[in-house]
């Protein structure tokens, strides 16, 4: 099968490489999916989990990506719950060859249907962005309507997802970013907009929660404007950001079938949109994450054609281009 693969941490993305690889066999608990899409993030790169395995031993070459939507091909012994032919999307393991290929092995806990009226493009670009938010917002954050929700980079995949989902629930939610993407933010759910570079972040007020993506600097001043008791939530590592009185917390993003089904549904009655930057094709994998100009929205793979769109899906781009 044709996969991607990296073999060299020193070089990063130059290194990545479009090469033959053999198919993968399902063990006991996994199904083979034949990948029909598939997202990838850059920082891949720099996870441990990339290049070695659980017991630090190197594992290269291996397959980055970890955000799928495909087709179950196979069973291995003792699986249930899939069945052969099912069209999946979800998150696969950190630690074993991931997505940008053909096909994959992946456990069948960490796959939930996909409904036949939602495109495998946008299946995979839901996986890593919304599940991300989810569980900043409501997991760890602990959201409810009401409160006032600073999301920074909302703009971006990752946040601008979790700016619709935060509105969804019931928040006041501002949205930070450059100047460009004043008005992609607003557009994504963000009811008001701070240019990190121009505004001055401490004159919002205070927030009951900060959902961060950026880190750094941006972190420790949010702690400041985070009412006493308040929750900052951060996916950029520990932080010695603090609020006062309340809660910081770093987290790692989880495989979570039925919060995959409730963002997907939400998805197909039109109440969540993705962020889909550009979609190119497994052969041209490469060149695509070596863009030398930043792309906007969620790069996906598309590893298998797509036989049309779906309805839902046409619909959607047409009023989106009207």
């Amino acid at each position: 099968m044709k996969a991607i693969v990296v073999t060299d941490q020193a070089a990063g993305m130059a290194g990545v490489k479009l090469v033959e690889r053999p198919e993968p066999q399902a063990a006991i608990n996994d199904v083979v999916v034949q990948i029909h899409a598939s997202g990838f993030t850059g920082d891949e790169l720099t996870w441990p989990s990339t290049w070695t395995d659980r017991v630090g031993r190197d594992r290269t070459p291996s397959i980055p990506g970890h955000e799928l939507a495909g087709v179950v091909t196979a069973l291995g012994y003792g699986t249930t719950g899939l069945s052969i032919g099912q069209r999946v999307f979800g998150l696969t393991d950190w630690y074993r060859d991931g997505t940008l290929a053909e096909y994959v092995a992946v456990e069948a806990r960490s796959l939930t249907p996909l409904p036949g009226d939602v495109d495998f493009a946008v299946g995979a670009a839901l996986v890593m962005p919304g599940l991300t938010a989810w569980q900043g917002l409501f997991e760890h954050g602990r959201l409810h309507a009401g409160q006032r929700v600073l999301v920074h980079g909302a703009a971006g995949v990752v946040g601008s997802m979790a700016s619709q989902l935060a509105r969804e629930a019931g928040a006041y939610v501002i949205g930070t970013g450059r100047a460009a993407a004043r008005q992609t933010a607003l557009d994504f759910g963000a009811q008001e907009f701070v240019d990190l570079d121009t505004d001055a972040l401490e004159d919002i007020g205070e927030v009951d929660l900060v959902f961060d993506v950026l880190g750094g600097d941006i972190a420790k001043r949010s702690a400041g404007v985070i009412r006493a008791g308040g929750t900052l939530v951060t996916v950029t590592g520990p932080t010695e950001a603090r609020p006062s009185g309340g809660r910081t917390i770093d987290f790692v993003v989880e495989p979570d079938r039925a919060q995959l089904s409730e963002l997907v549904q939400r998805v197909r009655v039109g109440r969540l949109r993705t962020n889909i930057g550009e979609v190119a094709a497994l052969d041209d994998a490469v060149a695509a994450f070596n863009r030398t100009e930043r792309i906007k929205g969620k790069t996906i793979i598309r590893v298998h054609p797509a036989r049309g769109l779906p309805k839902s899906i046409q619909e959607t781009r047409k009023a989106a281009s009207a």
